[in-house]
């Protein structure tokens, strides 16, 4: 099966809430993007409300009722605002992300074994309501048994390194680290997922060389395209980059 893509709209969001007209529509873009093809929506809301806010997780969990074979994912720190709209909602996958109250953007992962005694319960309780849990994780292979063992689903490898690296010297030896990265979480009962600063130019490279990639994460980079070519088409390109 192809690795699955899942849009961002955050960045949808924050465009919006610049003005208070109401657009762009955050269910609108889902809508095309999912019309488009995407298998699903990622939103990250932050206590900030700097761009998704509690409401539009409401709407966009009313929209994918409409789309039963596409999938929610929420992302966010569980010990932040992220798990009482994971009990309204019930989204189909919840991404714990070890990020700041006012952090600029994820840049890390969770630690281990240091993170394992708080985040076990949070994740308990999130596959209690029957949502499947990955952890925000850098692309560190000694790590993933940590992540197993406190019960998660799945890891979602952080790529900025990757992007940072492509195109440079250190490319190589990066995406062998991310190789090895899923190579062990996938050897400790764990799927892989992936994201943050994939985009048309590194996504397929990625891809092929990480072994069983079940979903990628796009944002920023998805947006930034899409304002020049439109929802369809840059989902379309996006897909293209998924096929085998």
């Amino acid at each position: 099966m192809n690795t699955h893509l899942s849009v961002n709209l955050n960045k949808v969001a924050l465009v919006r809430n610049t003005r208070l007209l109401g657009i762009p529509s955050v269910t609108r873009a889902a809508s095309l993007c999912l019309q488009a093809g995407a298998h699903g929506i990622t939103v990250h809301p932050r206590p900030d409300q700097r761009h998704i806010r509690p409401a539009d997780v409401h709407d966009l969990a009313a929209l994918l009722k409409d789309w039963p074979d596409r999938e929610y994912n929420i992302e966010g720190n569980p010990f932040h605002n992220l798990m009482a709209l994971v009990r309204e909602v019930r989204p189909h996958q919840v991404t714990f992300v070890p990020d700041g109250e006012n952090q600029f953007t994820s840049d890390h992962g969770w630690r281990f074994p240091q993170d394992a005694a708080k985040l076990k319960d949070m994740i308990a309780e999130a596959k209690d309501l029957g949502a499947r849990v990955s952890l925000f994780m850098d692309a560190d292979a000694r790590a993933m048994g940590g992540a197993s063992e406190v019960g998660a689903d799945r890891v979602e490898l952080y790529t900025e390194p990757y992007a940072q690296a492509h195109g440079t010297p250190m490319h190589d030896s990066v995406l062998r680290m991310f190789t090895a990265a899923a190579e062990a979480a996938q050897h400790a009962g764990l799927e892989v997922n992936a994201g943050h600063d994939l985009n048309l130019f590194n996504l397929r490279e990625f891809v092929q060389a990480v072994p069983h990639v079940k979903e990628v994460s796009i944002g920023h980079a998805l947006m930034a395209d899409a304002l020049e070519t439109g929802y369809e088409a840059t989902v379309r390109a996006y897909l293209a980059c998924l096929a085998p």
